[in-house]
């Protein structure tokens, strides 16, 4: 059936809770009930970050539970950046703080781009291959993806290029163009030469070429207006990040399953577990209130207005 149609307040739905908690947290109405705040909380959070609250918004985000909400933070990620695709370097940010602390959500994360962007570009649907395509460059310029796949990706873009795989390409190479530079010039090197193949073969529109000139300049001055990372996304030492080495044939499983609610007998043990995993990861206290396993983002139901599923 349907799920979400009704509007529930933030205060009536907090009472309904608290008056399902007192019967239990092993019921399921209690458990869906927690489950569609955490949707939302994490929702909220990730439609709210910008350069200048993400360092505030990590904690905040770690508050609730991102092992249960997996595939929810994955899911949100993606369909926020494809929403926005001038955030994806915020995004991409984001993740590369939560995968030195939970490795499993930024491998998702990337897993699912990675199969998505395949999808778009088989289709042909250049709007969302591009805008995929932008998320995996700042994926691999923060390093929560390997620079071999960005090399892999232009190789696909550019065996047989089509005015819309150029473009993908030469926006793909602004993107990611710095750190390849430093990371594996020989593989740029090679990808410009492919560069001016296509420009000599002179089978491709004119204002297609012209962008590849414009790349051919955008290097040129060290692709300076496009930093890998900028300074203020800059949030993770590079020897703490933990590298996927995905490529783009890879069998990814995105772990679909994740993304909707099920009924977790061992409800309570789990988040006694996730409030250790929490503590460990934000350096809480011991003196702070353990009383607090379900209350999965309580507090973030009223920020979710972004949030119009």
């Amino acid at each position: 059936g349907r799920t979400g149609g009704v509007y529930v307040p933030p205060f009536k739905l907090a009472m309904m809770r608290e008056q399902m908690a007192k019967q239990g947290k092993h019921t399921k109405e209690f458990q869906r009930m927690s489950w569609e705040a955490l949707r939302k909380s994490i929702n909220g959070l990730i439609n709210k970050v910008n350069v200048g609250n993400i360092k505030n918004l990590v904690p905040e985000l770690l508050q609730e539970n991102l092992v249960r909400g997996r595939g929810l933070f994955a899911r949100a990620l993606m369909k926020a950046q494809l929403a926005s695709p001038g955030f994806t370097h915020i995004y991409a940010a984001l993740v590369a703080v939560i995968n030195t602390r939970l490795p499993e959500n930024g491998e998702l994360l990337l897993k699912r781009v990675i199969f998505a962007f395949r999808r778009a570009y088989k289709r042909r649907d250049k709007v969302t291959a591009t805008a995929l395509s932008r998320f995996i460059a700042h994926l691999v310029n923060q390093q929560v993806a390997h620079e071999l796949l960005a090399l892999q990706l232009l190789t696909v873009l550019l065996e047989e290029p089509t005015d819309d795989s150029v473009e993908i390409a030469v926006a793909f190479v602004k993107e990611v163009g710095q750190l390849l530079e430093e990371l594996s010039p020989q593989g740029l090197h090679a990808i410009f030469e492919r560069f001016r193949g296509i420009l000599h073969e002179g089978d491709i529109d004119k204002r297609v070429q012209y962008t590849i000139e414009g790349l051919f300049a955008v290097r040129k001055a060290g692709f300076e207006d496009h930093p890998a990372v900028p300074p203020e996304l800059d949030l993770v030492e590079r020897s703490e990040q933990i590298t996927f080495e995905l490529g783009l044939d890879d069998d990814l499983q995105r772990e679909e399953m994740l993304d909707v609610f099920r009924f977790d007998p061992d409800y309570e043990q789990n988040e006694k577990m996730w409030v250790a995993i929490r503590k460990e990861i934000l350096g809480e206290e011991e003196g702070d209130s353990d009383d607090d396993e379900g209350e999965d983002g309580s507090e973030g139901d009223d920020e979710s207005g972004s949030d119009d599923e």
